[in-house]
């Protein structure tokens, strides 16, 4: 049984390795993969062969509700953005606090964190506010190297930021625990972080160029504060009423929230909106993302039905604890680099389970993996924040060059996520719900 497991595994390596050879995406990659390795486990029964179909499609299911959250928090923030309300925040907090380095650099930094943190993907926050933040960046007197590098650390960080964390939903799905008590856990850790991200990364190297950010950034006439914040304060507000009120106000659940807040920002956008165009939009600009949530459901279904996740899991059992402790700094921000949320999926799942018989208290376990994760965005194959990073700031340079900018700031995240995992039966009163 051992050595039918390892073949299924290897074959499931190799239609990976060579789709990767072959150039395909790596939602594509990780399909190759899915079906290699139920083609291999169809020959040994495992799942037989009339079963292969039934796993496809309902592991494509597992993380419905995650991919409702994706799209409707991100058509949410592209209504903002299209009614002008990033431009109108950026250039108002750069106006108001520029002379103020570390409240416009802080501010700066909330902007940033709001689309990921809202939606569970760094990409969005680049896509929706990257290009704005970095003229006002530029307009502050960072160093040019220096700007992808906080765009890069940030979009990460918002990411794993509440009230949306995608690798917590993995984990959370595959272990059967709920996703809830995570706003403190990975809402302080993030502020913090991105605080001295920041300040680290942010000195000013060179004279202000304020007047050219001023140039470039014009937001619609139309558009106030109320109309950017009411929207957001309509989510917010659905979002704890019925903690507030547990058994007078309906669960609407996030996607619901999501829509309705979209609703009330286009009805007070200063620009006429076609809301099928938009969420048209919406749905080409995630269809990555989208596609790999489908797709890890269904390779892990594949790994579970053939054995191979028990393998894995047993793998991961093996391993002394200290060791293991030493190699997840490594093994973590790697398996994001080349299997995206697949690595959460195939590792997490596991570790998270390993890691909890031991004592250590799950939710504030997968917190600090969450922190991990996001750095292996920078890293090839996918290296998927850090192309994007790259790409809304403008910089010319190397590749590599930027990313040795963000050292410190990986070594201190790192460091944290480490010590949250290492001591989080000490940190358990930081769980709310």
């Amino acid at each position: 049984m051992l050595f039918r497991t390892l073949l299924i595994a290897a074959i499931i390596i190799v239609f990976y390795s060579l789709a990767k050879w072959q150039k395909l995406s790596v939602e594509l990659s990780l399909l190759a993969a899915t079906i290699g390795g139920a083609l291999a486990g169809s020959i040994f029964s495992s799942p037989p062969p009339a079963e292969i179909p039934r796993h496809l499609v309902e592991g494509s299911f597992t993380y419905l509700d995650v991919i409702l959250v994706f799209f409707t928090a991100t058509l949410f923030i592209t209504i903002i953005q299209k009614s002008g309300g990033v431009d109108f925040a950026v250039r108002r907090t750069v106006v108001r606090f520029y002379r103020a380095r570390f409240l416009a650099l802080f501010l700066l930094m909330v902007i940033v964190l709001i689309p990921g943190a809202l939606t569970g993907a760094g990409s969005v926050s680049l896509l929706v506010v990257g290009t704005p933040v970095a003229l006002a960046l530029k307009g502050l007197g960072v160093e040019e190297e220096k700007i992808p590098a906080i765009l890069f650390i940030l979009a990460g960080l918002a990411a794993a930021a509440p009230p949306v964390n995608i690798w917590a939903m993995v984990l959370c799905a595959g272990t059967a625990i709920p996703y809830v008590g995570f706003e403190l856990p990975l809402g302080l850790p993030v502020i913090i972080l991105g605080t001295l991200t920041v300040v680290i990364l942010g000195r000013r190297k060179g004279a202000d160029e304020i007047d050219s950010f001023l140039e470039k950034i014009t937001p619609h006439p139309g558009m106030n504060w109320l109309r950017l914040l009411l929207p957001f304060l309509v989510f917010f507000g659905l979002v704890l009423a019925y903690r507030v009120y547990p058994f007078n106000f309906p669960v609407l659940g996030l996607p619901l929230e999501f829509l309705i807040a979209s609703l009330v920002a286009l009805v007070l956008s200063p620009v006429r909106l076609n809301l099928i165009k938009v969420a048209s939009e919406t749905v080409s600009k995630l269809l990555p993302l989208l596609a790999i949530m489908v797709i890890v459901g269904m390779l892990q279904q594949i790994l579970s039905a053939s054995g191979v996740k028990g393998l894995i899991s047993y793998s991961v059992l093996i391993i002394p604890l200290g060791l293991l402790f030493c190699l997840l700094p490594v093994i973590i921000p790697v398996s994001e680099g080349v299997l995206t949320y697949g690595g959460a999926a195939i590792i997490g799942i596991p570790l998270v389970w390993y890691l909890n018989s031991l004592g250590y208290h799950a939710t504030i376990v997968i917190s600090g993996l969450s922190l991990l994760w996001p750095l292996g965005d920078g890293l090839p194959p996918t290296a998927l924040i850090g192309r994007l990073s790259v790409m809304v700031s403008g910089y010319q340079g190397k590749y590599w060059q930027f990313l040795k900018e963000t050292w410190v700031p990986w070594l201190i995240i790192t460091a944290t996520g480490m010590l949250m995992i290492i001591f989080s039966a000490k940190l358990k009163f930081l769980v709310t719900g």
